[in-house]
């Protein structure tokens, strides 16, 4: 394992402060779609805190940095995922607002014809 550097430091505060705002915006948040963009914001410092654990260090006979490629295929495919499952809970909620419009106007008609015709 390598020592935690001030750089890796600054990245696993600023995962955590992203999973903390998340959290605090899906628990307080009362509209769906914050609750949805909150879930977002918990995802990308889920995935910058395994972008940080994926860090090995310096390799013995190079420069570079060496990393986890598994971690990173991960991280992609979390991603890739991530975005489809916003993309359908946005349709969801779209279509859920078109109900709640449709039946409000129905009410309204009703309304408006007064009870008994």
């Amino acid at each position: 394992m390598t020592d935690l550097s001030p750089q890796l430091l600054l990245y696993i505060v600023t995962a955590g402060g992203l999973f903390g705002i998340g959290l605090y915006g899906f628990i307080v948040g009362p509209q769906t779609l914050r609750r949805i963009l909150a879930l977002n914001i918990i995802g990308a410092g889920i995935f910058m805190l395994m972008v940080v654990l994926a860090y090995r260090g310096l390799a013995d006979d190079a420069s570079l940095p060496s990393t986890d490629p598994v971690l990173h295929a991960l991280i992609l495919t979390g991603l890739v995922v991530a975005v489809s499952a916003t993309a359908f809970a946005l349709a969801l909620l779209a279509r859920l607002n078109q109900a709640k419009a449709a039946q409000c106007s129905q009410d309204q008609l009703r309304h408006k014809q007064g009870p008994g015709q």
